[in-house]
């Protein structure tokens, strides 16, 4: 065979990718050849879906949203704060629930000892940032960098507050779950919470689950918890969503567009329960 011919057939298995899904199907292609791991090609196509991403995908919806009204005293803000572990806490005022600033909850460590002084939570408000829900996510990500930004209030369009969304949940489209403080142990996949309140992974398998709290999920179509949470929703799960399974209500805590990460389930109270 001549030298022209192995230059032409050179050319047609060597060309460069011309859209996203060749660009993708390369990059696997390198995954199955050991050139790169699953983690790495995992934040690769993260990065290429943040560009086709718009905020309303990976908001939490207004619904979902733990908010603090704007004459709540403190006595009644603090119980919140600590139960739902949040750091930012949207504000709102007056019967259309406008958003009017953001408060920290570091900032309200000062009001947490003897002798604190007057308490006015006006003097604790940040300056909201909104969003619209059709901008798209690497244009989000690039102002939260330049303007030093974590969270965005989401408006629609008539400019009423429709959720929010977080520097981290733009970040989790890359590189999946970030763990926080409040995470788990090495090696463990569920945690404790309280009496009847729990987190788990969602890769849990669905044996360790019913070892775990006793019970008889059944694994006979799904090996983990968030196979059988997207099953009962009958979709691709959002934040924020609830489902009951048996004696179980699992709520997804985080997901993307592509997976569910973390979960937190709730024992719901028994017939026996009940009568006692």
């Amino acid at each position: 065979m001549s030298n022209t011919w192995l230059k032409k057939l050179q050319q047609i298995f060597c060309m460069p990718p011309e859209n996203k899904d060749q660009l993708i199907a390369l990059l696997r292609d390198a995954k199955q050849r050991a050139l790169m791991d699953t983690e790495a090609l995992s934040m690769m196509e993260g990065v290429l879906q943040v560009s086709e991403l718009r905020v309303r995908d990976i908001m939490i919806p207004r619904a979902n949203m733990v908010v603090i009204e704007h004459d709540d005293p403190l006595e009644r803000i603090l119980p919140v704060a600590i139960e739902s572990s949040h750091s930012r806490f949207p504000v709102i005022g007056d019967d259309r629930g406008e958003v009017m600033g953001i408060l920290l909850a570091k900032d309200l460590l000062a009001y947490c000892t003897k002798g604190r002084r007057r308490f006015d939570i006006l003097d604790l408000l940040r300056a909201a940032v909104f969003v619209p829900e059709s901008k798209r996510l690497n244009v989000l990500l690039n102002e939260f960098r330049a303007n030093r930004n974590h969270m965005a209030i989401v408006v629609d369009e008539f400019g009423a507050a429709a959720g929010f969304v977080t520097i981290e949940d733009v970040l989790e489209q890359i590189v999946g779950e970030i763990e926080d403080e409040h995470d788990f142990h090495e090696g463990t996949t569920i945690l404790k919470r309280g009496e009847r309140e729990f987190t788990a992974k969602a890769f849990t398998p669905i044996e360790e689950f019913n070892n775990y709290f006793g019970c008889d999920l059944s694994d006979a179509e799904f090996d983990t918890i968030a196979g059988l949470v997207t099953h009962a929703l009958g979709h691709q799960p959002k934040r924020g969503e609830k489902v009951d399974i048996k004696q179980f209500r699992f709520k997804v805590l985080r997901a993307d567009s592509r997976r569910v990460h973390l979960l937190s389930i709730r024992l719901l109270p028994t017939a026996e329960d009940v009568a006692n």
